[in-house]
């Protein structure tokens, strides 16, 4: 019988990742407390911290920038 991967919404992804980006606890608390790997929350800090100025962007913008792909 194999194990079935446990999947996130994105919700909890990003949850756990300001909590990870505030910076109150240390990744290993983070990860006993939420029963995942270090390393996880590590990659999903990353994105947030990546990502997370497009979230203001003008929608306008990255509409024109849909296009110019095309």
């Amino acid at each position: 019988m194999t194990k079935q991967r446990r999947q996130f919404g994105g919700k909890f992804k990003f949850q756990v990742a300001l909590e990870a980006a505030k910076g109150q606890k240390t990744m290993s608390e983070l990860a006993s407390e939420h029963s995942l790997h270090p390393t996880q929350i590590r990659e999903w800090k990353q994105k947030l911290l990546e990502e997370g100025p497009d979230i203001y962007s003008d929608p306008r913008c990255q509409d024109r920038k849909r296009v110019d792909l095309r």
